[in-house]
């Protein structure tokens, strides 16, 4: 038997404000777009900001539907609506803010399993890291270099 660690590194602004003026940018999208998700039932927006390297940005807010689990996460809409209409480009950085209508979400909230796993294959698929970024409706900013901070362990075409 082996013990096996994985240590994972996040880089951490202590608020909006305090990231790159790019960065700033790409988040102040991620909130706008957060705005205007489709979040009846949980309450729950989302907005998910991507800057690709041909300078596009492609915003995405989650989808919710009565009939779970038919909705779309911020960063899946986000993510697979830049591999509909660029998917030549490459994602640099994304960028994801989270907020509640019933309680003032300060955290940072990361990317759910799903995303990660989306957000993983497109890594891979370009061969190059996707920095991502991720708060709540206030207070801190998490970084992370790439998605193997968040999904260490991940899972891809080279298992099938």
């Amino acid at each position: 038997m082996k013990e096996i660690n994985i240590n994972t590194s996040f880089t951490v602004y202590p608020s909006a404000a305090e990231l790159p003026a790019e960065v700033q940018s790409l988040m102040q999208q991620a909130v706008e777009i957060r705005k205007k998700a489709y979040a009846p039932y949980s309450k729950f927006r989302v907005g998910a900001a991507i800057l690709l390297d041909n300078g596009k940005i492609v915003l995405g807010s989650n989808q919710e539907n009565a009939a779970y689990p038919s909705g779309l996460c911020a960063e899946r809409v986000a993510i697979f609506q830049t591999g509909a209409i660029y998917p030549e480009a490459k994602i640099v950085k994304l960028a994801v803010s989270a907020a509640s209508d019933t309680n003032e979400t300060k955290s940072p909230i990361p990317p759910c399993g799903a995303c990660r796993q989306s957000i993983s294959e497109y890594e891979f698929k370009q061969d190059t890291p996707i920095e991502i970024y991720f708060m709540g409706e206030s207070g801190e900013v998490y970084k992370s270099d790439s998605i193997k901070n968040l999904l260490p362990l991940s899972f891809d075409k080279n298992f099938l």
